[in-house]
């Protein structure tokens, strides 16, 4: 099995290194991912500019862009055009939770495999502060990643995978489940600089889960491996076909 392996912390974070290293042992793994932080990207694609990849080891590979440069880049230049069996993102350092996945590089790393047809697993660490337990989040995906690779995904199909910072003996098992809602205070931070203007600070301390049963958010709650199917088709079918019946 060949595995391309992604994040949007950047080819140097510990996330990304603890998973690759424990993919070995199952598989084939290239890493191709940003050559800095990149966090909150989304699926946002470099265009105005040129791109590089630098070899920064054997199989290890990063690029001047974001988390989707290097899905496109990882197939097509680096392992020219052989596909891979699956494409793994992470270890995120930190959460992608409900709404979290419409911002997550991370999430937009796999989502840009599932358009090109490869079965896609994004993997997140539920981190705050304190000591960070990658190895249980990497078996998981190893363990994942096989039966993945041995049943297949829909096409379309990326599965987003939230682990607790446990130690495994503090896991509670794994739950599928639908995404929730993950709550923030003040989105958006104004400030004055030293000449009195004003600047912003986008982001903000979470508060909080909302309770929705059968949630990724609720999973984490009760400390089990949160999995959420994902899909890159976002057409609400049944109100299509409700709207249909709009005169404009």
């Amino acid at each position: 099995m060949l595995i391309l392996v992604s994040n949007d912390d950047g080819i140097y974070a510990e996330g990304i290194q603890v998973l690759a290293d424990t993919l070995k042992k199952i598989a084939r793994v290239v890493v191709v991912a940003p050559d800095r932080e990149k966090s909150a990207a989304s699926h946002s694609l470099t265009l105005h500019r040129p791109l590089r990849i630098i070899e920064v080891k054997k199989n290890y590979y990063g690029v001047t862009g974001t988390p989707a440069d290097c899905i496109g880049l990882g197939v097509n230049e680096i392992l020219h055009r052989k596909r891979p069996d699956l494409i793994i993102s992470g270890i995120n350092h930190g959460g992608n939770l409900g709404d979290d996945v419409h911002y997550s590089g991370t999430v937009s790393a796999a989502l840009e495999g599932a358009m090109m047809g490869i079965p896609s697993i994004a993997v997140s660490l539920v981190l705050r502060d304190g000591h960070p337990y990658f190895k249980p989040a990497a078996n998981f995906a190893a363990k994942l990643a096989k039966l993945v690779h041995k049943e297949g995904l829909p096409k379309g199909i990326v599965l987003n995978v939230n682990v607790p910072n446990l130690p495994q003996s503090k896991l509670k098992g794994y739950a599928y489940g639908k995404l929730g809602k993950r709550n923030y205070s003040d989105i958006i931070i104004e400030k004055l600089d030293p000449r009195k203007k004003k600047y912003y600070w986008i982001g903000g301390d979470e508060i909080g889960y909302e309770n929705i049963p059968g949630s990724d958010c609720n999973a984490i709650l009760e400390k089990k491996i949160a999995i959420t199917p994902i899909k890159v088709d976002m057409t609400d079918y049944p109100f299509l076909e409700k709207i249909r019946t709009w005169k404009v």
